[in-house]
């Protein structure tokens, strides 16, 4: 099967296939790391329901992602028990690898 039949296929199926132009690089992430695609080539599939996305792409490098230690949650409820402000309970939570607990008793005078 050629390009233009499976162009027509798509097409009787409901499916339009569109390239995206112009497109420099295209960054995946998730929690854990980064995968940067330089040189992409995305083509764009419409469906009634959904958009499908189509990446290749010539060189393709993953980075690993600093997780963060806690969350802003954890920095409010640090702020709020140990009545700091935001800047001093980060840097209690950092001091104490992300322990409210620790951080929390070495804010209390």
């Amino acid at each position: 099967m050629d390009n233009r039949q499976a162009r027509r296929l798509m097409e009787r199926m409901g499916l339009n296939m569109t390239e995206i132009k112009n497109v420099k690089k295209v960054i995946i992430q998730t929690a854990e790391k980064e995968i940067h695609l330089e040189k992409a080539s995305v083509y764009e599939i419409k469906t009634k329901e959904a958009r499908i996305f189509q990446v290749t792409a010539d060189n393709v490098t993953e980075t690993a992602v600093a997780v963060p230690k806690f969350t802003e949650e954890d920095v409010a409820l640090v702020m709020t028990s140990a009545n700091v402000g935001r800047e001093r309970a980060v840097a209690a939570l950092e001091d104490a690898n992300g322990d409210i607990a620790l951080a929390i008793l070495r804010l209390k005078p």
